[in-house]
């Protein structure tokens, strides 16, 4: 807990109507707050994390979970999720296994998970006397969070003095869980994505800090400003990422030196990024699109946050990966703190590169910002073409002795996944392997895929647990792995693929070398080859949408085109045509 209180205040029903911003005056039943103890080595604990998920999920905006990693199950190995605070906290309670929770601490025993429902619906059926509501801005460059708390009360409270906790919660950290395949919803690749954790309490105290009157007609306004750590966790600790965390706000009726005990209510602050600036952009995270594509042409996404005072209307931003630059320009009509997802589309060069955004202009104005940012661009395989619309591929995996580790899966150029296998049982021999065929029928040529295997104790499938490895074929001829050693992959290992289609075009050879690329596409579709007169675009209603006067290398624009399937009709200077269909998905 680290962490300055600037402002306290009680103030009377009278002067609300001025004061109050975020926290609704409307008398209402309680809000939960599922506090689950648990740990990563704990064999059970993922079920209790999918049961409370369930109980969040089926009563949005009503019940949070928390995950408090503390107890003989929450190792410091990394990532080390133990806190000081989620041990007072831990040891606030009666704890005779794991996973246990308390349901807005209306209880002084941790309770079984098969109880979290009855209790949740209990309290959520019980009028509050009072209402929480409030905002965080995080600066993303001082990594400073400005903390409004309001508390209502549309009652009396039973204490004289109640007790406010703000929680600092993080999602989607990755790391090993013990029966982490029992939640699939966080199990992916033999790695379990951890929701909901608690990094810190923001206060003076574990138990929270006294806030009074609690009378009928109260306004409680506490303003934090808390600077947001680096890394939580000693050892092992782990990364603060600002674009993951969220803030829980309740209060509890009393504390005398021990558990605050029954939490009156609670909700989940609105958090921003932002500062004070009347223009001020923020960009929230440049990922590259996770799709099957098999060429040098990448989809990238991030999100736009407008974190100043006036609207945003336009950005003009750069993105600079290896040697290669491109230039980009948004436009539109943000509101101060609204978000908007943005795409582009950029050619970079085979291997992991290191990337960069610079925003340039903002509403027209010089604006420096940076965000780095991992651009990947694997070399792909090809298959010779394929008569038909659909082949068969075959995946060959010799398991080590560790079986139960493996998984895999097939995924398209729309990132669903058409196929995926494993775990496979556990060899009693030591350094025993197992030879599995996995048979994908009717698999669409004319497409790319990306064939994924993970091991999720990050060592492969190799040495000195077997002599594992992976074949692929397609049509009955390998495409990957004839030499058997590629079991040496650690945690994860890929394989881009491209099935070609035989087709029917009839003109010359260069008109059949034509490229037509991506696929899907989001902001461009690009068009190679020599003797190119002309590129249409039509929709699935036949219509023209575009007619662009052919290049070595022509750019038709579709970022104003809807999502769907269209036609691309590139004509040769002799007047032979290739047609291709393109997915535009945003």
């Amino acid at each position: 807990m680290k962490k300055l209180t600037l402002l306290a205040l009680g103030l009377v029903a009278g002067f609300m109507a001025s004061a109050q911003m975020f926290v609704s005056t409307e008398p209402a039943n309680r809000n939960v707050v599922i506090e689950e103890f648990t740990g990563r080595n704990c064999g059970y604990c993922p079920d209790g994390h999918a049961i409370a998920n369930q109980i969040c999920n089926s009563n949005p905006g009503r019940v949070w979970a928390v995950n408090v990693h503390a107890g003989d199950f929450a190792p410091t190995s990394y990532p080390n999720f133990n806190t000081e605070d989620g041990n007072t906290i831990h040891g606030g309670f009666s704890i005779s296994g794991y996973p246990t929770g308390v349901v807005n601490r209306s209880t002084s025993a941790g309770q079984s998970r098969s109880a979290w429902s009855g209790l949740a619906s209990q309290q959520m059926s019980q009028a509050s006397e009072l209402n929480v509501g409030g905002q965080v801005v995080i600066n993303p460059e001082t990594r400073e969070a400005s903390i409004i708390v309001e508390v209502y009360y549309t009652g009396n409270s039973t204490e004289t003095t109640n007790y406010l906790t703000v929680y600092m919660l993080q999602d989607s950290i990755w790391g090993s869980q013990s029966g982490g395949s029992t939640n699939p919803s966080q199990w992916v690749g033999g790695q379990y994505c951890h929701m909901h954790i608690l990094r810190d309490v923001i206060g003076e105290s574990a138990w929270g800090d006294p806030i009074t009157p609690t009378t009928a007609g109260t306004l409680i306004t506490k303003e934090y400003k808390y600077a947001i750590p680096e890394m939580i966790g000693s050892p092992n600790g782990v990364e603060v990422d600002i674009e993951n965390i969220h803030f829980l706000a309740f209060v509890c009726a009393r504390t005398t030196n021990n558990p605050a005990r029954n939490i009156l209510s609670a909700n989940m602050l609105e958090t921003s990024q932002g500062s004070n600036e009347p223009i001020y952009p923020v960009i929230k995270k440049v990922e590259q699109r996770a799709v099957a594509i098999c060429s040098q042409v990448k989809t990238f996404d991030f999100g736009l946050q407008n974190g100043g005072t006036e609207n945003l209307t336009s950005i003009q931003y750069k993105v600079e990966v290896g040697n290669a630059v491109e230039e980009y320009e948004w436009s539109g009509v943000l509101e101060p703190r609204q978000k908007e997802n943005v795409s582009f589309d950029m050619e970079i060069p085979f291997g992991t590169n290191a990337g960069k955004l610079t925003i340039v202009k903002a509403n027209g104005q010089d604006y420096p910002y940076e965000v780095n940012f991992t651009a990947v661009c694997d070399e792909w395989v090809e298959t010779e073409p394929i008569e038909g619309e659909t082949t068969t591929m075959k995946i060959y995996i010799n398991q080590d002795q560790f079986g139960e580790q493996t998984t895999w899966d097939i995924i398209n150029s729309l990132g669903e996944v058409v196929a995926s296998g494993g775990p496979y049982a556990h060899l009693i021999a030591s350094g025993g392997t197992q030879l599995h065929v996995e048979t994908i029928e009717d698999i669409p040529t004319g497409a790319d895929y990306l064939f994924n295997i993970y091991d999720d104790n990050d060592n492969g499938i190799c040495c000195a647990y077997g002599d594992g490895w992976y074949k692929i074929k397609v049509n009955d001829v390998y495409i990957i792995g004839q030499d058997q050693d590629n079991g040496e992959f650690g945690g994860h290992g890929s394989e881009l693929i491209k099935i070609n289609r035989k087709t029917d075009a009839v003109g010359e050879n260069d008109i059949d070398r034509v490229k037509i690329y991506p696929n899907p596409a989001n902001s461009a579709i690009f068009v190679e080859g020599e003797d190119i007169k002309a590129v249409e675009v039509y929709n699935s209603l036949g219509q023209m949408v575009a007619d662009v006067e052919g290049s070595a290398k022509t750019t038709v624009n579709v970022a104003s085109f809807d999502n769907g399937v269209y036609f691309v009709k590139v004509v040769a200077n002799d007047g032979t045509v290739k047609t291709q269909k393109v997915a535009v998905a945003k």
